[in-house]
């Protein structure tokens, strides 16, 4: 979505492309009903961002974990309000997580509020024998409609598999990688579509990529890389909406850093990482998500969910037995409910490494001369030298 207003007639001149929505005068993209309120992000339980243009002003507001990008600048001839950095001109503004902003037809802030993530998700009393099973309820009532599903055989892609009637896919470069996606497929009893990928592929898409994620950090490109080819792969076999399954790691103790932390500190880091994956994650998924024309559903993310899993103590999330650290206990456990325990409890790479992405742009890389950072960058701006 992309709007912008002339100063000399106020002509509102704007645009938008499927998943976001055009009703009147109103744009948004939302996984929730919308209803324009000054209290939007604590009343939508969901992701959304929304712009409406009012008599007075203008309405824009965001869902508190930032999920979808939304910035607004004013410059000498124009109001300009975007989803991407690259619209316009000069650094713009940016419509904070859990902001609700009224802007004058001028550029200039009426009223500004921002809700913050605690006023949104609320600890509930659970007990912790019924955690397994409150997980499985919580995303078999996900509605995940026509779409399919991002598919790596890990527990948490496996997980949505095993509940969800959706076609499979994935993308890999990596032969040990295809090899065990095929397996924990045929392990849960359904096929898997999987394109296979190389430094072609890579390289084609590498400028694309970065120009939809708005960054060329290494890493943030990597991960960008195959979830745009798996987008990709989704669209031309028809579909418009993709499962992912984000916001498990940062919910239930995933991430390899955590395996270091107890107690009050591990909780405290889960909080952040929760409180950040806007910023993180979303954005970047969600501006590949724009690029492609596809809704991206993400079941752990639910609201429930989330409530949830801000109520179960850390220890259950990485969770020390027999000498072991075990991450994401808790989900694990309510995998076994449903999964094979080799899918269950099987630790799997993060999808830069165990697709290989990261490898292939450092071979890139090192073909032309420079390091992955410049390489990059030169794909950016096109300073080839």
């Amino acid at each position: 979505m992309s709007v912008y207003i002339t100063e000399i007639d106020k002509t509102i001149y704007a645009s938008s492309r499927y998943p976001s929505i055009q009703e009147g005068l109103t744009f948004y993209d939302s996984s929730e009903k919308l209803k324009i309120s000054d209290k939007m992000p604590l009343e939508i339980k969901g992701f959304y961002y929304i712009v409406s243009f009012k008599p007075s002003h203008i309405f824009l507001s965001r869902d508190v974990l930032g999920s979808k990008p939304l910035y607004y600048s004013k410059n000498s001839k124009n109001l300009t309000i975007s989803n991407f950095k690259w619209y316009f001109d000069e650094k713009p503004l940016e419509v904070m997580p859990g902001e609700v902003l009224k802007l004058s037809y001028n550029g200039e802030i009426v009223e500004s509020r921002v809700f913050n993530i605690d006023e949104v998700f609320k600890k509930i009393e659970i007990e912790v024998s019924e955690i397994p099973e409150m997980i499985l309820r919580i995303l078999e009532r996900v509605k995940i409609g026509d779409a399919c599903i991002s598919f790596s055989g890990g527990v948490d892609s496996s997980l949505l598999a095993a509940i969800y009637d959706a076609e499979m896919i994935s993308v890999t470069s990596s032969k040990e990688d295809e090899e065990w996606i095929r397996r924990a497929a045929k392990m849960i009893g359904k096929d898997v579509e999987i394109m296979k990928f190389g430094e072609n592929e890579v390289r084609e898409c590498v400028s694309d990529v970065i120009r939809s994620i708005e960054t060329t950090n290494p890493l943030q490109v990597s991960i960008a890389i195959p979830i745009h080819l798996c987008m990709r792969l989704a669209r031309e076999m028809g579909y418009r909406k993709i499962v992912f399954g984000q916001g498990a790691d940062e919910l239930f103790g995933g991430y390899k850093r955590y395996e270091n932390l107890t107690g009050k500190n591990l909780e405290k880091v889960l909080e952040d990482d929760l409180k950040n994956i806007g910023v993180n994650n979303l954005e970047r998924d969600c501006k590949i998500a724009y690029r492609n024309e596809m809704a991206i559903i993400t079941p752990y993310l639910n609201w429930d969910m989330i409530s949830l899993a801000i109520s179960i103590p850390p220890e259950y999330k990485v969770r020390r037995e027999d000498g072991k650290v075990i991450r994401k206990y808790i989900l694990r456990e309510a995998a076994k409910k449903i999964l094979p325990k080799e899918i269950a409890m099987r630790d799997k790479k993060a999808i830069q490494y165990s697709t290989k992405t990261y490898k292939i742009l450092e071979k890139i890389a090192r073909r032309e001369g420079v390091s992955l950072e410049k390489f990059l960058r030169d794909e950016t701006y096109g300073n080839k030298s």
